[in-house]
This record gives C-alpha cells, sequence and structure tokens, in this order.
C-alpha cells in the first residue's frame, strides 16, 4: 500500500510527473471510477477469478488518485479515508464489535443497517436523501423506490405494478403521435421507472438482468454471423427475414444445449 501511495505521488509530482495524471480532477477522474467499479462487476460476472486481481487493483487505485488531490488540496489523505470506513464499519456493527445480540436475521440486520444510515444522516434528512445521483439508472432507481417504501409510499403487491406497467406503456404508445419528442422521453422514462419497480418487487436486480440480456443478445447475434459467414456472406449482405430466421436457429440450439446439459446433470 505504500508503495502504490508513493507511485500516486510521483505521479502528480508537479516537478516531474505524469502531465496526464496532473492534468486531473476530481470531475474527470470520477467517470474512470465508474469504469472500473462496472469492470469488477463484469469480472465477477463472468466468473473471470483470475482477472479479479487486477481490476481490484485498478478500482483501488481510484481511491489512491482520488485521495491524493484531496491531500494535495488540504482536504484529507488516504489514511484519512480508511480511517473513516473503518469507523463506519465498526459503528454500523455492533453485533459484532459491540455488545448488541447476533442472534438476527440477514434482513433484520439490512433494515438495522439501514436505520444507522438514516440516523447518521440525522432526523432532518429527507427520505430519499443521499441516494447517489452518479448510480446507474435503474439501480438509482431501485435505491428511490426502496427509501420510499420504507416509509410506506409503495404498491401492496406485485399485481399493481404490473396493471401501472400496462398503463405506462399504453401511454407511450399514444404519445408517439401526439406528444413532442421531449414529452414522449418523459413517457418512456416513467416507463422504464415502473419497469425498475417490477423488479423490485420481483426480487431481481434490473442492472444483472440488463446485462444478461445484452450478453444473449450478443451471443445470439455472433451465432447469426456465423451462419451467414459459412454461407459467404455478411450481415450487411442479408436482410431481416433471413437474419431472424437465423436468430430463432440460434435461439432453438441454445434451448436444445441447455436441455442436454440439464440431462446430463
Amino acid at each position: 500500500m505504500a508503495r502504490l501511495l508513493e507511485i500516486m505521488a510521483r505521479l502528480r509530482d508537479p516537478a516531474g510527473g505524469c502531465p496526464w495524471d496532473l492534468e486531473q480532477d476530481f470531475a474527470t477522474i470520477a467517470p474512470y471510477t465508474i469504469e472500473e467499479a462496472h469492470e469488477v462487476a463484469d469480472v465477477i460476472e463472468r466468473q473471470a477469478w483470475g482477472e479479479l486481481k487486477g481490476e481490484l487493483g485498478d478500482l483501488l487505485f481510484q481511491t489512491v488518485f482520488h485521495a491524493r488531490m484531496a491531500e494535495e488540496a488540504g482536504l484529507f489523505g488516504f489514511a484519512d479515508v480508511a480511517g473513516a470506513i473503518a469507523d463506519k464499519m465498526v459503528a454500523r456493527h455492533p453485533h459484532v464489535f459491540g455488545a448488541e445480540s447476533r442472534d438476527k436475521t440477514p434482513e433484520q440486520q439490512t433494515r438495522d443497517w439501514e436505520a444507522l444510515k438514516a440516523r447518521e444522516r440525522g432526523a432532518r434528512a429527507g427520505v430519499l436523501d443521499g441516494v447517489a445521483l452518479g448510480l446507474p439508472a435503474l439501480a438509482r432507481a431501485v435505491k428511490l423506490q426502496n427509501r420510499a417504501a420504507r416509509v410506506g409510499f409503495d404498491w401492496p403487491s406485485t399485481d399493481e405494478v404490473v396493471a401501472k406497467l400496462v398503463e405506462e406503456a399504453g401511454e407511450l404508445a399514444e404519445a408517439r403521435e401526439t406528444l413532442t419528442e421531449a414529452e414522449v422521453a418523459e413517457e418512456f422514462g416513467d416507463l422504464l421507472f415502473v419497469i425498475a419497480n417490477l423488479a423490485r418487487h420481483l426480487k431481481i436486480d434490473p442492472e444483472a438482468a440488463l446485462r444478461a440480456a445484452n450478453q444473449k443478445f450478443t451471443r445470439r447475434f455472433q451465432r447469426i454471423e456465423a451462419l451467414l459467414a459459412e454461407g459467404g456472406t455478411t450481415p450487411a449482405q442479408s436482410d431481416l427475414a433471413e437474419m431472424d430466421a437465423l436468430w430463432n436457429r440460434a435461439k432453438a440450439e441454445e434451448k436444445a444445449a441447455k436441455a442436454a446439459a440439464a440431462e446430463r446433470r
């Protein structure tokens, strides 16, 4: 850790550091921080354990970079960052580091964690305060809805969410012909927000579900490309009817492969 901090200091040294690193500030580095966090999640999703160490290192470097810039500005240093998170973890785990009983379910621990966070934010804090603006939009929607649900602002069951989804989809279909581009975008946003709520009620992570759908689309389209290549053509030389037929073939192949794997188990 000491070596990494020394490397960061050298990179930001005005006398002999890296021009690119010297040019950066909190705002310019923040997108890289988000990107590195997503790359960690991607490695875990793919179970590419050989890559995880490197990706975690990249993410750690982002913390070191921000801490170095903060130190230069006289705000705090890396030791303060480490100390603050250590203090927070101890304070938020009284059942581990204090006298509180550990005889609670994971669900109760989650509720207690959120209650501790609420007390830290203060009595005057709004219900939705502190939900980071920089989160992926679907993830932030779920967090906002979870906060509102804790004070009773939620549909009682999934049925009401599905009904609202149908309603919003209908409004979007009508909006295409009668509203401005901005109003159509607003209706589309409403639809996505309800989809996030449906995911929450179904206990599905919408980001993970969409990543899986992206991977499935990529896999099947690549199969289309491979099948076309066998005939000496490309997607650009094909048409929708042919590619749709090949898509269905790719889909059938996947289902058959899954069935065969299930039989082997």
